[in-house]
């Protein structure tokens, strides 16, 4: 059975220098170098990853925090511009009462213009945070195409 199996790979054999070759490049500087640029880039792209995924975080609570701020300046301002109207309303009844001056009443208008122009600006305020919260919720996104693929 020795005879049989000692001609297999006799000494010198491409076998042999064939499987050295294969070890051979484990151990070439240029591998390690490789294996470590690639494992940092990987590190690297973990690290976009995950500070894409706060800042998405941190757009949705600031949307959503802004939202609520919203609806209760929206509430405030439209009590304002109610109190104001009726005191428009008064003063214009008291200067046809012959009571009091007219200047009385377009200070009341003036003030009364300025609430209803507030009131407006939060409105519109209100509406951009609902298109603002709308996207970064994920809205309207067109995921049958990749970034940067155009």
């Amino acid at each position: 059975m020795n005879g049989d199996l000692s001609g297999l790979f006799p000494s010198g054999s491409y076998y042999w220098n064939y499987a050295t070759n294969i070890v051979l490049p484990i151990f070439d500087a240029r591998t390690w170098a490789g294996l470590k640029a690639s494992k940092v880039e990987k590190e690297i792209a973990v690290a976009q990853y995950e500070k894409a995924i706060q800042a998405a975080f941190r757009e949705g609570a600031d949307a959503l925090a802004q939202k609520e701020t919203l609806g209760n300046q929206l509430t405030a301002q439209q009590s304002l511009v109610e109190a104001t109207a009726k005191t428009f309303r008064l003063a214009t009844a008291r200067y046809n009462k012959g009571i009091d001056p007219f200047l009385n009443v377009l200070t009341a208008q003036r003030s009364l213009y300025a609430a209803q122009q507030g009131l407006i600006a939060i409105r519109q305020a209100k509406i951009a945070n609902q298109v603002r919260l709308y996207a970064v919720l994920g809205g309207g996104a067109d995921l049958s195409t990749t970034p940067g693929s155009e």
